[in-house]
């Protein structure tokens, strides 16, 4: 990276080749459609060219690249989930996120960090030793860690007993990390492009082309086009997508909200959350604190944020934290979580035929996107639906074979 802005600093010839060409002009058809401009269209367009030489593929998003969820979450990556269908999901996710940035030659600033879900009841310990017994049975490095422990792990923590929710220990996951999130996006389509792959922001889907019950192409703002295949990929917008190809899913969409402070000296490695609190906290490589908590009580399709929001969420935050009464918030916003009753994804096959789905990623879809755009990808080129995605198939609401994975997914982040 750093030899490419030296020979641009030093060349004579300017503008150098830019990293996303222009938005180039629709064919009459491509062999798969992908709809949905964030990481996990994007990762399925770069896997699909890259791994199954599936080359005339076109990515389609209403706004701009990551705009949406991908660029609205709080880049939050770790496997210490409950099930062995989740762990192993999401190990083989964090397993590609650390090589990602020299197989994309675009440097995603992954960064482990540790990750503490803190326990404040005999309960949550007890949840917590049940997750730490999951995780390292499936080769997961998880541990239930004690108040002394936890003291000496994260100094700044208030251990105090004379607050509301006492902290008893926490759930310790050292190989949690973070990475910038817009740079997994703008990696994945760089590459991608490169290999062939068309990408048209601005380009909305209005129409799914159904004939006798398979997909056979598109319409869109700026005209029709033919597929051979096609996915969505669209977050809070999975519902009504759907619609458009003549099916419902089981989900519906709430907003989630965080904010940043102003940024400062550095004093937080880890990654805290609280399940009890409904908060998590990290600290950016720019100094800047990300919080964020539970998703709004009501279904929504809006990105606004609300006062109650900050209002709940700095007092949690002050009882961890007392020092940052006086830290100002710099901005805060909100993302369309995509919300399953089991709090596990819906992937792979759908009612229509050639027509594949990735959605019900809830407050967790950033941390999967690598292993969704390879499983996605080897499902769209094969037509088989690999072992990691298989029980998370949309016919599980069906026959109630549902998963058990709220308690590990709905404020892990």
């Amino acid at each position: 990276m750093a030899f490419g802005l030296l020979k641009y600093g030093l060349s004579r010839r300017r503008p150098v080749k830019r990293f996303l060409s222009s938005r180039p002009e629709l064919r009459p058809s491509y062999d798969v459609a992908i709809i949905g401009g964030g990481g996990h269209g994007l990762a399925a367009a770069y896997y699909l060219a890259a791994r199954h030489g599936v080359r005339n593929v076109a990515v389609f998003d209403k706004g701009y690249l990551g705009g949406g969820n991908t660029g609205r979450n709080t880049a939050i990556i770790r496997s210490n989930y409950l099930t062995p269908e989740g762990v192993a999901f999401y190990e083989e996710s964090m397993r590609l996120y650390r090589g990602l940035s020299e197989e994309l030659d675009y440097n995603i600033l992954y960064s482990e960090r540790g990750h503490f879900t803190l326990a404040h009841s005999d309960a949550a310990m007890r949840t917590s030793r049940w997750r730490a017994e999951v995780n390292k049975h499936l080769g997961v490095d998880s541990e239930l860690v004690g108040r002394e422990e936890l003291s000496r792990l994260v100094p700044l923590l208030n251990m105090s007993e004379e607050v509301r929710h006492p902290i008893l220990g926490a759930l310790y996951h050292p190989p949690g990390a973070l990475a910038r999130h817009d740079a997994v996006a703008w990696g994945y389509a760089g590459r991608a492009q490169e290999l062939g792959v068309e990408i048209h922001q601005e380009t909305e889907v209005t129409g799914i082309k159904v004939e006798n019950g398979r997909v056979t192409g598109l319409e869109t703002s700026r005209g029709p086009i033919a597929c051979g295949k096609a996915m969505q990929a669209v977050a809070g917008l999975s519902g009504q997508v759907a619609r458009l190809a003549g099916f419902t899913l089981p989900i519906r969409t709430v907003p989630l909200q965080a904010c940043v402070s102003l940024p400062l000296k550095p004093f937080l490695d880890p990654i805290v959350v609280s399940g009890s609190l409904h908060v998590y906290i990290s600290q950016s490589d720019r100094g800047e604190l990300v919080m964020g908590g539970a998703t709004d009580p009501y279904p929504r399709y809006q990105t606004s944020s609300t006062l109650d929001f900050m209002e709940g969420l700095m007092a949690h935050i002050l009882e961890l934290f007392p020092f940052m009464g006086d830290v100002p918030v710099l901005r805060q916003w909100a993302g369309m979580t995509d919300m399953t009753p089991d709090f596990a994804p819906v992937m792979g096959l759908t009612p229509v035929e050639n027509y594949y789905i990735d959605s019900g990623w809830g407050t967790w879809g950033f941390k999967a996107t690598p292993v969704c755009g390879t499983s996605m990808a080897e499902l769209i080129a094969t037509g088989r639906v690999p072992e990691l995605i298989k029980d998370f198939r949309l016919d599980r609401f069906r026959d109630f074979s549902l998963m058990g994975e709220k308690g590990a997914a709905s404020v892990g982040h």
